[in-house]
């Protein structure tokens, strides 16, 4: 795909790793929907794609909500009239143990804990995506979808929500690759390590340190790394279905 004067919507583009693929695609002349739930942040990300000289119009949203999304789409396709890609890079963290028991005490891992993940992280990839494609067959323009994925798919201590979440979105892309080449969409995942972002954060410096000495290169990755990958996966017309490892060579 030629990214100059493309279309691609980007979820979560108010910071981290949306906001930097958002602009390493604006970099490349592409055009941007951005979407995410802050207002405010995603104004920030427009005036940033600004600079580029590209068009980027914000869609405040929540992926989780289904009418929501179908008409943000629906008004994507109306402001830019045609779709070519989509990056589903909203997500959250809510790590916990499934139980634990300490001094005499049990506690659980709650349903809410475990919903509230999997709703933003897989149903909101899922009503984003489903969209986005309808929206690319509907303008007959070819497209790409790329899921972001995490390598702590392989299951991962703490994380029985986000792990099942990243390992849903990594088996939707490769099963709609599949699906909708017929239509001239292809559809991919990255699957990052750790990555210098908010969400890196949220995690303990003693965390952060344990993670870079079990990473072969020696350190978390930055966001535009990231990007760099979905820009290839954009432009590479012959990889679909597939999960792009991204990890420093971290293995879990």
């Amino acid at each position: 795909m030629d990214l100059l004067h493309s279309v691609i919507a980007v979820t979560g583009a108010g910071q981290g790793l949306g906001q930097s693929m958002a602009l390493t695609l604006a970099e490349s002349g592409a055009n941007l929907a951005l979407l995410d739930l802050n207002l405010e942040t995603l104004k920030q990300t427009q005036e940033l794609c600004y600079q580029y000289g590209v068009k980027a119009e914000v869609y405040p949203l929540n992926v989780t909500n289904e009418s929501e999304v179908e008409s943000t789409f629906s008004q994507i396709v109306g402001d830019f009239s045609k779709l070519n890609g989509l990056i589903n890079s909203a997500g959250i963290l809510k790590d916990g143990m499934l139980v634990k028991a300490k001094d005499g005490e049990l506690s659980k891992m709650s349903l809410e804990q475990f919903t509230t993940v999997m709703d933003v992280n897989t149903t909101g990839t899922f009503l984003c995506s489903r969209e986005a494609a309808a929206s690319m067959i509907k303008t007959e323009s070819k497209g790409v979808i790329i899921n972001i994925s995490s390598v702590a798919r392989a299951g991962n201590i703490g994380q029985t929500n986000y792990a099942a979440s990243k390992a849903a979105v990594a088996t939707m892309a490769v099963g709609w690759g599949k699906e909708l080449a017929r239509y001239g969409i292809r559809a991919a995942a990255i699957a990052p390590g750790v990555v210098q972002t908010a969400m890196a954060n949220q995690l303990k410096s003693e965390a952060i340190e344990r993670l870079e000495k079990m990473i072969p290169v020696g350190r978390i990755a930055q966001a535009n790394e990231m990007a760099h990958a979905a820009k290839f996966i954009f432009e590479n017309d012959y990889y679909t279905g597939r999960v792009l490892e991204l990890d420093g060579g971290l293995r879990m």
